[in-house]
């Protein structure tokens, strides 16, 4: 897959990230860019989690929104 096709997947699934979590900036997506490990610790970090409470919150809703861009990219 082309780096212009990942982008374009990443602005799409960027939307629903930010729209569970809200306090994620336009900014913060732009460093993410589609990394799970990048998405985890800045869910942490604005939402003032724990590791575990990001973990399972992530998973929960990556469990409702069925997309294997994280395994991909």
């Amino acid at each position: 897959m082309n780096k212009e096709t990942v982008q374009g997947n990443w602005m799409q699934f960027k939307g629903k990230v930010q729209e569970q979590w809200g306090k994620l900036t336009d900014d913060d997506l732009d460093v993410i860019a589609g990394k799970r490990d990048q998405l985890l610790g800045k869910i942490k970090e604005r939402h003032g989690m724990t590791h575990d409470e990001a973990e399972k919150q992530l998973a929960d809703w990556h469990g409702k929104n069925p997309t294997n861009f994280f395994e991909r990219y």
